[in-house]
């Protein structure tokens, strides 16, 4: 007997055509990224042997056109995927703020507000570069096999590539894991702490508790800054490192379109 769907698999349902439109855009999209390679690949091979400006000028307009492509395609998948967070926290935000009062009710208005937070998360998330990730990754072996057609070698840098990039996403994640685990949990906590003074603010004025309480709320936000800091010094170590090792990788893949050339 199949269990029904949970109001949250309901609201994805609801936007899987759109998912689907962006799975399509972003297979173009990636198709289109590897046109800086083909575009110096044409140089190298048609320009600078035959020393023709009209081919040359042919193929910048070429590229320039479909740079623009990339890019308006780049911009509607971005404005789906925000069209489709707006209508996820619709079809979920008046069902979860019921749930929070009933159960302000039952518990005596105990009830905390941190899942409101995590659907403005789970939103936030639906518009980031982590769902665009998402999306681009199950084309890799497509752009992976394409780099092949054109040269083995260019296949094989690109392996070596997405295997080194995804390895220190990995890392980043296992680096920065247990620290922002630790950073929510505090904060979470010194959320509800707060909210749970002010409620009784006049108690606390008439016993003269406002220091200490003060006192004990800035050792956990001291804690929360110290943690969420080491968490980003570690991510930004490996954000550098990456977009270093992809900046290089570029001008060796366009260094190894001219050896290509020379060699063939």
């Amino acid at each position: 007997m199949r269990l029904p769907d949970s109001e949250l698999a309901q609201a994805i349902r609801h936007c899987r055509q759109s998912f689907r439109s962006v799975a399509i855009f972003s297979l173009f999209i990636n198709l289109l990224m590897l046109l800086p390679s083909i575009y110096m690949m044409q140089v190298y091979d048609r320009v600078l042997g035959s020393n023709s400006t009209s081919t040359l000028l042919m193929l910048t307009l070429l590229a320039v056109v479909l740079f623009a492509m990339l890019g308006a395609l780049e911009w509607i998948r971005s404005q789906i995927l925000i069209r489709v967070s707006a209508r996820f926290d619709m079809l979920l935000n008046e069902r979860l703020y019921k749930v929070l009062f009933r159960q302000a009710l039952v518990s005596g208005g105990k009830s905390s507000t941190q899942p409101l937070g995590d659907l403005l998360v789970l939103r936030q998330f639906l518009t980031g570069n982590g769902l665009f990730a998402f999306f681009d990754a199950p084309w890799l072996p497509i752009y992976v096999g394409l780099l092949f057609l054109f040269h083995p070698t260019f296949g094989v840098v690109a392996i070596i590539s997405a295997v080194l990039l995804i390895l220190l996403a990995i890392w980043n994640e296992r680096a920065t894991h247990d620290d922002l685990e630790q950073a929510n949990r505090v904060s979470v906590e010194s959320a509800n702490i707060t909210a749970r003074n002010l409620r009784n603010a006049e108690v606390v004025h008439a016993l003269g508790m406002l220091p200490d309480l003060m006192s004990r709320w800035q050792d956990k936000q001291q804690r929360l800054i110290l943690l969420q800091a080491v968490a980003s010094e570690k991510a930004g170590l490996i954000a550098a490192l990456s977009k270093t090792y992809r900046i290089t990788i570029q001008s060796l893949i366009l260094g190894l379109c001219a050896w290509l050339a020379i060699d063939k």
